[in-house]
């Protein structure tokens, strides 16, 4: 496993002032955009052109996580815009592998993500092309929802099959992870933890990101 990473999500952020909101987490590894269409799950976020202007606007990578439809044609959009890593859907790609390849191309980490009932075993032999495999502990769509239980088996059997491989994938996970969940999912496998309500209800948002990772790290050793 790699070392622990927390991308704290700004889809609980304040929209109107994102450039003010990311400098409160100054010690996150990345910074989490959620990408909505609105068909793909139903809920309309951001678009190319605003995190183009993030990207310029903090030091901090961009960590974007893409829950749109026709992804095959946009995602490389999403690495020219300036993101470190980008994270398509495997339920919304044509063609996974090539899609991959085209955003390690592009200069970015390529990522996939799974959501909660879809499988990860159909897809092990795409571990070594992809930098990030991100499993959905929520229906993706909506922040503020309940950890489910239910994804810690994907997730130790994910953590298996890398180790197999002997992969240097990072396994995220995404989804009500806050000081009360993340032990399990760090003790499952997963070394790259995005928090989003967790972080932005918190009085001191910076402060929650290094318990957040404190936590991890104290499950992981």
């Amino acid at each position: 496993m790699g070392h622990v990473q927390i991308t704290p999500s700004i889809l609980n952020a304040d929209f109107a002032n994102l450039s003010a909101e990311v400098a409160r987490i100054a010690s996150a590894d990345w910074v989490h955009v959620d990408v909505m269409d609105n068909h793909f799950v139903p809920n309309l976020t951001f678009g190319p052109t605003m995190v183009e202007a993030l990207a310029r606007s903090t030091d901090i990578p961009l960590d974007a996580h893409l829950m749109i439809a026709d992804v095959d044609r946009h995602a490389v959009t999403y690495a020219e815009a300036g993101c470190g890593s980008v994270t398509f859907h495997v339920e919304a790609a044509a063609a996974p592998v090539r899609l991959a390849r085209e955003i390690r191309a592009a200069g970015a980490r390529a990522s996939m993500a799974l959501k909660p009932a879809t499988p990860v075993e159909p897809y092990e032999d795409l571990l070594p092309e992809l930098d990030m495999l991100l499993l959905m502990t929520v229906e993706p769509g909506f922040g503020g929802q309940k950890f489910l239980d239910m994804v810690l088996p994907k997730i130790r059997r994910t953590r298996a099959l890398m180790d197999k491989h002997g992969v240097q994938t990072w396994l995220q996970v995404d989804g009500g992870v806050s000081l009360e969940t993340i032990e399990r999912c760090a003790a499952a496998g997963a070394d790259v933890f995005v928090a989003g309500s967790a972080v932005y209800s918190a009085d001191d948002p910076d402060a929650m990101v290094a318990d957040l990772r404190a936590r991890a790290e104290a499950a992981r050793a």
